[in-house]
């Protein structure tokens, strides 16, 4: 096997929440999308923050990734509390009004989106420790490069996805929300692949001064994922320009497959290269 840095799933987690929450931020941004969607979005990683500290101070400990995970779940959840009491004070002093859905229920997160900054800060302050934490031989400026492009290649690429089915919460939202996440992992692309060639990368796997492991076949496998990832973006990307209201289901199960691709693309190039 290679000489890379080690995978380690508490870094893997705090890369992926860092940058899912970073890629909510994104989208809050616009004030148009509604509040349930950040609702979901914090929810869910804040839960994996706290996964990535519990699974670090378990296995692989840490203190700095730790602690930056435990705080960037408090951020997070932070941030859920007070749109929820804002949604509740919006609602109790004014009733169903414009912003509102038909069954009275505010479709548009009135939080400040300054307030969705500080968790994916704090996170990348946990990825930057693990980076420099890494026992492997990789150069740490590559190291930390890598888990940084890997974090927002993931946070995107699920971000992105679960937009996709917001469309059928607020099916009156506009595309141009779900294209920009689409258009943002199509521009992280060619950086996340570009770094996991630079040697000690994937190009010393296809040269054979690598053994995978298994006659080079997950250095394929790998390659297999990267370009598939980026053909689905374009394919998701190519379905929104249709009018028909499918189109965004289409471009959502497209998507599915790019999260699954697109961890292949990241995951099993570490795992590759790790010493």
């Amino acid at each position: 096997m290679g000489e890379g840095a080690p995978v380690d799933v508490a870094t893997v987690l705090c890369q992926w929440a860092a940058g899912g929450l970073a890629y909510l931020w994104v989208t809050t941004r616009r004030r148009e999308v509604g509040l349930g969607y950040g609702w979901l979005l914090r929810s869910i990683y804040m839960t994996i923050a706290v996964a990535g500290a519990v699974t670090g101070l378990a296995f692989q400990s840490n203190w700095v990734r730790d602690a930056a995970c435990i705080a960037m779940g408090v951020a997070a959840a932070a941030a859920l509390v007070r749109s929820t009491l804002r949604s509740r004070a919006a609602t109790s002093a004014d009733g169903p009004g414009p912003a509102s859905d038909m069954r009275g229920v505010r479709s548009v997160d009135g939080l400040d989106p300054r307030w969705d900054l500080p968790a994916p800060l704090l996170g990348m302050v946990g990825v930057v420790a693990a980076a420099l934490a890494s026992p492997g031989e990789v150069a740490a400026v590559l190291h930390l490069a890598r888990l940084g492009v890997g974090a927002a290649f993931l946070g995107v690429v699920t971000d992105a996805m679960l937009l996709g089915h917001w469309y059928l919460v607020q099916p009156g939202l506009r595309r141009e929300p779900l294209r920009e996440l689409i258009r943002h992992l199509a521009s992280i692309w060619p950086i996340e692949v570009g770094l996991l060639l630079i040697p000690t990368g994937m190009l010393s796997v296809f040269s054979g001064s690598i053994d995978d492991g298994y006659a080079g076949l997950l250095g394929w496998f790998w390659a297999a994922c990267a370009i598939t990832t980026i053909a689905l973006a374009g394919v998701a990307f190519a379905a929104l320009r249709e009018r028909e209201y499918a189109a965004v289901m289409a471009a959502t199960g497209l998507l599915y497959l790019a999260i699954l691709t697109g961890f292949g693309t990241d995951l099993v190039a570490r795992l590759t290269l790790v010493s």
